[in-house]
């Protein structure tokens, strides 16, 4: 998932309180009854850090989720293609925006954030890390991938964190449409011919997994879930979101005629929901610690876009510094 990091250890645990002041007892009443916090009001500092963690991370899975999409811009089947794919990869960019700025409330800074990506030491999702090797990519990408960020992030427009929570609302309106230019390419193409249906089902085969996983470890391997989702971050836990997105997926599936690569797949009516089989927690772990088919690749392509935008970042600055002289001039 986008926020998948918030499941994953830290090298850093919170300490626990060992005793309620009346500061712990005011939060705590504010999570209780549904409040939102907002930056001037006081918190603990592990639900701060919490969510800087959090809040970071989904940024940095936006930036560098641009990186797959943007490489096929120029080869996109269309114009029609190339421009909505283009102002879909500008949209993950405002959303990073959005999100760098929320986790800026907090007290951190951006530099400290994106240098925190660049070292290593931040994680991003790890569907970012892998490869998209067809067209079909770009449809199941949409599809898939922004279908399961979906899934996570409305429950997100409920934070208990006011800036993250508002953030959220715009980014889950845009990500809809994100879906649906996804599901267009890929009706497109298993309605097209036999060789494009074929393509579609290979992209399907090779993104179905690594989506399943999005959502994070098992409940019972999760170490953050029952904190966050006491602190009200988090409403609903890795497998319960990790359900509903099958059971919403599958019948899609269905009516594109194509079909999912899981043969435990099956109705359960005594459960009312979709049976699957085991994920490759293995292969998890693998990705999130670094060696995944892509992580080199897309770790080092972020960095390297930033070094080539430092002059932007230095004129701006310049640029601020300059009115901020001639303001202060024109006041006195």
């Amino acid at each position: 998932m986008y926020t998948q990091a918030i499941d994953l250890p830290q090298n850093h645990p919170d300490s626990p309180v060992t005793h309620a002041t009346g500061r712990d007892l005011a939060f705590e009443a504010a999570i209780a009854d549904d409040r939102k916090v907002e930056p001037q009001d006081w918190m603990p500092e592990g639900y701060r850090k919490t969510l800087v963690r959090q809040i970071s991370q989904h940024a940095h899975s936006e930036v560098v989720g641009m990186l797959p999409e943007g490489n096929w811009v120029t080869r996109a089947p269309s114009l029609k293609r190339k421009a909505i794919l283009l102002a879909k990869v500008q949209d993950e960019g405002g959303h990073g925006l959005y999100l760098y700025s929320a986790a800026e409330t907090l007290g951190t800074s951006r530099a400290e954030m994106v240098d925190a990506l660049h070292a290593g030491k931040a994680k991003y999702s790890s569907i970012f890390n892998y490869p998209a090797l067809t067209w079909a990519d770009m449809g199941t990408i949409g599809w898939l991938v922004d279908g399961a960020a979906i899934m996570n992030q409305i429950p997100l427009c409920r934070c208990s964190y006011g800036p993250y929570a508002r953030a959220m609302i715009r980014i889950c309106k845009e990500e809809s449409f994100h879906q649906r230019q996804g599901y267009d390419i890929m009706l497109s193409l298993a309605r097209g011919t036999d060789a494009q249906k074929a393509m579609a089902q290979d992209a399907v085969n090779r993104w179905w997994w690594p989506v399943v996983m999005m959502f994070g470890p098992s409940d019972k391997d999760s170490v953050h879930s029952a904190q966050t989702m006491k602190w009200g971050i988090k409403r609903i836990s890795n497998d319960d979101l990790r359900q509903k997105f099958i059971d919403a997926t599958v019948p899609q599936a269905d009516l594109l005629g194509l079909t999912i690569p899981d043969p435990d797949l099956q109705w359960n009516p005594e459960r009312g929901h979709y049976d699957y089989g085991e994920i490759d927690w293995a292969e998890f772990w693998q990705v999130v610690n670094g060696d995944g088919p892509c992580n080199r690749e897309r770790l080092a392509a972020r960095v390297a876009a930033h070094d080539r935008g430092s002059w932007v970042r230095e004129a701006a600055t310049a640029h601020a510094r300059k009115a901020a002289i001639r303001e202060r001039r024109s006041a006195a």
